[in-house]
């Protein structure tokens, strides 16, 4: 009978991995929504706010490639251009993107509540903080400065245009384990307000290969080979059985995060690092 062998990381939490806006800062993710409805406009074809955050999380210039990919949003423009967006037109949209978003960040820079506790509360514990952001270095001296003016400076910030590609790989997460000094990659949490940042974790367990005789989760099925490229694992840690009730008991009735919708993603993140560092032992 064939086995394999895995090894699970059970020690503490040493480093979290904060996205920016819409995670610690602009709530609501609204600087670079606004401007992307607005480059979109000049080229003729409207879009929806909800159309404009659809990619949330990418690249910049991917994510106004991403928007062009909405077949809601192809038709629009096939009506107004009589072709589809090119990459041409991608990199136009990012030339104007950049000039407008870097005059309108500072209006959108305030930080979450919530933010400065829950950063407070993860370094009394030891933690480290590292951030990674779709948007460029030139673009985050702003968001740091204004960040700073507010007591927030995360230990290590790492830019998509820092590395080869942003997200959903997973370099700026390596980047920040590589400047916080943090070893295993297990010991790392990534926090963040998109499904995009997850993916590099997702890819990861996706991609393992399957044992030997049983179904693989990557392309290919069984005996698939998995892609040659590295994945941060950006572990989900459940709690035991015995703490679950009181969790759900915590989050329900008046504490519902529905029910406070500026109780940020971040802040209920926090409360999960705390008891995942209570129960594997910290203090």
């Amino acid at each position: 009978m064939p086995y394999t062998y895995q090894r699970r990381y059970r020690g503490k939490i040493q480093a979290v991995l904060l996205d920016w806006a819409g995670t610690t800062m602009d709530y609501g993710c609204m600087a670079p929504a606004v401007v992307f409805i607005e480059v979109y406009k000049r080229q003729s074809v409207p879009i929806t706010m909800e159309e404009a955050r659809a990619p949330m999380g990418a690249h910049k210039r991917v994510h106004i490639q991403k928007i062009g990919q909405l077949d809601s949003v192809r038709r629009r423009w096939e009506a107004a251009h009589g072709r589809l967006p090119t990459d041409d037109d991608v990199s136009r949209m990012f030339a104007d993107f950049v000039p407008l978003q870097l005059a309108c960040l500072s209006d959108y820079s305030e930080l979450i509540p919530g933010t400065l506790e829950a950063v407070t509360a993860m370094r009394a514990r030891g933690i480290k903080i590292g951030s990674t952001t779709g948007y460029t270095s030139e673009m985050m001296k702003i968001n740091l400065a204004d960040a700073r003016r507010q007591g927030y400076v995360p230990d290590s910030t790492v830019c998509a245009s820092d590395v080869p590609a942003g997200r959903p790989y997973p370099y700026m997460c390596l980047q920040n384990v590589i400047n916080l000094q943090v070893s295993p990659v297990d010991a790392c949490v990534k926090i963040d307000d998109t499904n995009v940042d997850h993916r590099p974790r997702r890819e990861r367990q996706r991609d393992r290969p399957a044992p030997q005789g049983g179904a693989g989760h990557g392309p290919g099925g069984a005996g698939a080979e998995a892609p040659a490229r590295l994945h941060a694992h950006v572990p989900v840690r459940r709690p035991p059985r015995r703490r679950q009730h009181r969790r759900r008991h915590a989050l329900s009735g008046r504490h519902r995060a529905e029910d406070r919708p500026r109780r940020t993603a971040l802040s209920l993140a926090a409360f999960n690092v705390d008891s995942e560092n209570q129960s594997r032992g910290g203090r």
